[in-house]
């Protein structure tokens, strides 16, 4: 008989759909359902589900539930509603959203470099100017986070020929890029840096780790990229550096409030670039294939991935 998994989510029919028949394709050994069409008995025995922004409540319709495999990167709101201390969770590690990070990371900070904010005011007033393109080399780039997704990014950047710095909580030593930790050197970088990239996780220690302070420090006309948390950075403060021309220009995946509201003043700012979420989505043919090991390994061995440090908050 097969093991029975249940897939617990809060996702739309079709893209519940198409995660369901991307899961069962790569673990054919399993049995990935929904929780209701599982009778009592088999919920009681359920050890481990796959999840995607899960209903707490929902979750506590497995009393000896064990750990859960998400699949996405980041586990914040896992974290916070996870019933119970004792269930592990599993992040995905998947090698493709790294890279298609780094794509985006690469992709956006030539939207900077560029100057293409700038083209595009002066194509909405038909101004016909051309400005100065430093070299690579002469731009600084620093990157906020250096784990899996950071450490990727800095590599595409470099081989663009950026001059790449790095800060992280704790040490960290990377070739051919300076390396800061600490509040301390997160000034050092702010200092340093014409584009700062935010790949940070959101955890106690991070949230609103981007304020007056970081942008008062950052050089003139800097500009910001921000692909991790909208909790990181302290918005009213980001708003007062672009208006009083402290910073250049930000490109802004992600929000304390998902989707953005209407009524928020970043859609209309004229030094903001909205995007929706959209830096590295999860790529479901890979993403299930890592969930399907994951899972396999568990039933034949008893052995979890990793899991969060629920203290670290990743």
């Amino acid at each position: 008989m097969k093991p029975i998994v249940p897939f617990v989510h809060s996702l739309t029919d079709s893209l519940a759909q198409a995660w369901a028949e991307a899961l069962a394709n790569a673990a054919p050994a399993l049995d990935i359902r929904a929780a209701a069409d599982m009778t009592e008995a088999e919920r009681d025995a359920v050890e481990v589900a796959i999840v995607a922004n899960p209903d707490p409540a929902a979750l506590a319709d497995f009393p000896n539930l064990k750990w859960v495999q998400s699949l996405w990167a980041g586990v914040e709101r896992i974290l916070k509603e996870m019933p119970g201390d004792d269930i592990q969770i599993a992040r995905l590690v998947d090698p493709q959203l790294a890279e298609t990070m780094g794509e985006a990371v690469l992709s956006w900070t030539l939207y900077l470099h560029r100057d293409m904010p700038r083209y595009a005011k002066q194509q909405a007033q038909r101004a016909w100017v051309q400005h100065d393109l430093p070299t690579a080399a002469e731009r600084t780039v620093g990157v906020l986070g250096l784990g899996h997704l950071g450490q990727k990014s800095v590599q595409r950047l470099q081989g663009n020929g950026f001059n790449v710095v790095g800060w992280s909580r704790s040490a960290k030593d990377l070739p051919g890029v300076t390396t800061y930790d600490g509040a301390d050197g997160l000034a050092q970088l702010a200092a340093l840096a014409d584009i700062v990239v935010v790949l940070l996780p959101s955890t106690p220690q991070t949230r609103g780790l981007l304020g007056q302070r970081f942008f008062d420090g950052m050089k003139r006309g800097g500009a910001l990229i921000n692909f991790a948390r909208g909790d990181i950075i302290d918005n009213p403060a980001l708003l007062q550096a672009l208006d009083s021309g402290q910073m250049d220009h930000a490109v802004l995946d992600v929000f304390p409030v998902e989707p953005l509201p209407d009524a928020d003043p970043f859609w209309t700012h004229p030094d903001v670039t909205v995007l929706p979420h959209i830096s590295a989505p999860t790529n479901k043919t890979t993403a299930s294939a890592i969930v399907a090991q994951n899972l396999n390994t568990y039933f034949a061995t008893g052995q979890m991935p990793d899991t969060v440090s629920r203290k670290a908050g990743y």
